[in-house]
This record gives structure tokens, C-alpha cells and sequence, in this order.
């Protein structure tokens, strides 16, 4: 099993990588393809946009085992990166961009059923938060690595590095993952028919908003420390480690504390974490101290709530639409990174690229997200 869970980790180190790198590398980016920052905050948004019409996969594709999912799962990411390594103008990447993001939710429905299914009973929180564990390693290793190469060499060697680690990765899935059998066979419309009950649209709808809210200031972090904290660009990705330290701990602590209390009461408080961290990006001036300690604190918030979101919406599914519920929240989660990124960029435009107003721009956003996820606790686990 534990081999299991490394493979699919390491799967979504790729997809964590792939989609966050491009926040430490975004003034690189905007240079080599000529746009401005808030316009290369559309990067960040052809990926999210990826991600939500990269679950139609899982469609047509409901009667495929596990395994062989995530295999076609990492050739696309193979695809993806590869294109955006040699991408020579803006339209380009923003087609790899897309592509790159096709297989994120549908890989993270697949690999969570996965990991549920090979959990000893009691622990299954705590498997689906080790295999998260890769995307939040990805932010605290990969995304400061690729950093690093866009400094010191080229933002290219980034996305190229990640092509081969999927190429790595295709195999040890082949070895270290076990077949279980596909889901039960509802049907194209029976996949769907968990949507027909209010609880999955207050988790879906509390993690686009709380992605939204953190996203209107994570999708320009690397200006932000630099404008705003004093940063020199060279620390950088030393900030970025900060913060992807914060996400791994939050992903575990986050994992452990859904297994012994509630998952819906769980990622209300995450979510609660992060409208505080957002609130003090906008009202403290700003310093090395307090900006590197809001990018832990913020991190930390972020994947708090990924295995909680994730396994209520796998169990919500049951009976035919596990798949497509544990895409779903991937689908809210990047959607509010679309939305995030280019509201935040709005804040920036209309207040003269002020960082501060990033955080103003998501606290209210976030708010909802703790709202919804109040209103699901008392109604659905209150009686539980």
C-alpha cells in the first residue's frame, strides 16, 4: 500500500508543481512572452480551465480501471509540460497551460478512490492526505526549484523537468499500483446524480470561493514579497519553501484531525485560517517578518482542507459518481484559482499595482467559503 500511495503521490507532485510553479515564475514569464504580470496571470487561469473540462474524461471513461486512468492521466501531463517548455509566444502557452491542466481533477477523483479503497478502515482521511502529501512537496520542492531554474538558467528547465518526472512516473505506476475494479456503472446521467442534493453544492461552492479568496493573492506572491515584504528576488524561492512547508503540515494535520472530528467542521476552520491571513496582507504595512510569516500561514490554510473537501465529496458520490466527486472539487478548487487570479489582477490594475488590495480583494470571498461550510456541518453532521 505504501508504494501505492508513493506512485500516486508522486503523480501529484507533477500536477501540484505544474499548476503552482507558474506563480514563482511569473515574472520570468511575462518578460519572455511579452505581456504584463496581471496578463500573464492568464497562464494561471488556461490551466484552471483545463482542469474543469479535463473531467468530461472521466465521463467516457467510467468503465476504464483506476490504474489505466492514471496512466493516460500522466502521458497528457507528459504532453502539457513538454509544450510549455517550448513554447515561443503567448498563445502557445496558453494552450499548453491548458492542456497541462486536462488531467489535474480528473487524476485527483481517481488516485483519492484509489487511496480510499487501499486505507486500513478508520484511516482513509489520513491515505488521501499522504497522497496530496505530492502536491503540497510540490510547493515546498518544486515550485521553489523551478524558481530557482528561472533565475539562475531558464524558466523553460521547469516545465521540462516535469515532463521527464511524468515520464518516471507512468512507470512506477505500472509497477507499484495495484488494479482495482472500476467503479460501479451508473450510467453517464447516474454519475451526475449526487448533484441533485444540497449538500455536494455547499462543499463545491465553499471550495471555489475559498480557492477565489486565496487565489486574488497567491497568484501574484512573488511580486508581493518583493513590492510589499522587501524581498530580494533571489529569496524568493526560499519564501517559496516557506510556504510549501506550510501546506505539507497543514495537509497532515488536516488529514488527521477529519479522521478524528468532522470534515465539513474541518475545512470551515481551514478555510476561517486563511480569511484571517488575507485580512493582515491587507492592513499590515508590510515586512520580512510579517510577510513571510502570512505565506506560511496562508500555505498552511490552503491544503488544511484538501483531504477533508476531498473525501466528503468521494463519499457523497457513492454508488456510481465517486469519480466525478472527487473531480468536482478539483473543478471548484482551480475554477477559484481562474477567478482568484483575475480578480486579484483587477485589484492590481484599478489601485496602481498596490499588493496590499490582493488581500482586501479575497477576505470577503473566503468568507463565504466558511459560511457554506457552517451551514454543512449543522445540517448534515451535526446528527452524525
Amino acid at each position: 500500500m505504501k508504494r501505492s500511495i508513493l506512485a500516486l503521490a508522486s503523480g501529484a507532485f507533477i500536477l501540484g508543481a505544474a499548476e503552482f510553479v507558474m506563480m514563482g515564475i511569473l515574472p520570468q514569464t511575462a518578460t519572455a512572452m511579452h505581456v504584463s504580470i496581471p496578463a500573464a496571470g492568464h497562464y494561471i487561469s488556461a490551466y484552471a480551465i483545463g482542469v474543469c473540462v479535463g473531467t468530461l474524461i472521466l465521463v467516457f471513461g467510467r468503465k476504464v480501471p483506476p490504474k489505466h486512468l492514471i496512466i493516460l492521466f500522466m502521458a497528457i501531463a507528459l504532453v502539457g509540460n513538454t509544450l510549455s517548455a517550448v513554447s515561443f509566444c503567448s498563445p502557445m502557452l496558453l494552450v499548453a497551460r491548458f492542456i497541462s491542466g486536462l488531467p489535474h481533477g480528473a487524476f485527483f477523483g481517481t488516485a483519492t478512490l484509489i487511496a480510499k479503497t487501499l486505507a486500513d478502515k478508520g484511516k482513509e482521511a489520513q491515505s488521501v492526505s499522504m497522497m496530496v502529501m505530492g502536491q503540497t512537496v510540490a510547493n515546498m520542492l518544486g515550485v521553489p526549484a523551478g524558481t530557482l531554474l528561472a533565475e539562475a538558467m531558464s524558466w523553460r528547465l521547469a516545465f521540462a523537468i516535469l515532463a521527464a518526472w511524468a515520464l518516471m512516473t507512468i512507470v512506477v505506476v505500472i509497477l507499484w499500483v495495484p488494479s482495482i475494479d472500476p467503479i460501479k456503472d451508473a450510467g453517464i446521467k447516474g454519475q451526475f446524480r449526487f448533484l441533485t442534493h444540497p449538500g455536494p453544492w455547499l462543499i463545491l461552492l465553499a471550495v471555489f470561493f475559498g480557492n477565489s479568496g486565496i487565489f486574488c493573492w497567491w497568484s501574484y506572491v512573488s511580486p508581493w514579497l518583493q513590492k510589499t515584504g522587501g524581498w530580494s528576488a533571489t529569496m524568493v524561492p526560499i519564501l517559496m519553501v516557506l510556504a510549501g512547508l506550510g501546506m505539507v503540515v497543514g495537509g497532515i494535520v488536516g488529514g488527521r484531525l477529519t479522521d478524528l472530528w468532522k470534515a465539513g467542521a474541518t475545512a470551515a476552520l481551514s478555510h476561517g485560517i486563511a480569511l484571517c491571513g488575507l485580512l493582515l496582507v491587507f492592513l499590515l504595512p508590510g515586512n520580512h517578518a510579517t510577510t513571510a510569516l502570512l505565506t506560511f500561514i496562508i500555505g498552511f490554510a490552503l491544503f488544511f482542507n484538501s483531504s477533508p473537501q476531498q473525501l466528503l465529496m468521494v463519499q457523497t458520490g457513492e454508488g456510481g459518481g465517486e469519480l466525478i466527486a472527487g473531480a468536482a472539487v478539483q473543478i471548484a478548487f482551480n475554477f477559484g484559482n481562474a477567478i482568484g487570479s483575475i480578480v486579484g489582477g483587477a485589484a492590481l490594475t484599478a489601485t496602481a499595482m498596490n499588493y496590499h488590495f490582493t488581500g482586501i480583494a479575497g477576505a470577503p470571498i473566503s468568507l463565504l467559503a466558511v459560511i457554506l461550510l457552517v451551514l454543512y456541518t449543522r445540517r448534515y453532521e451535526a446528527r452524525a
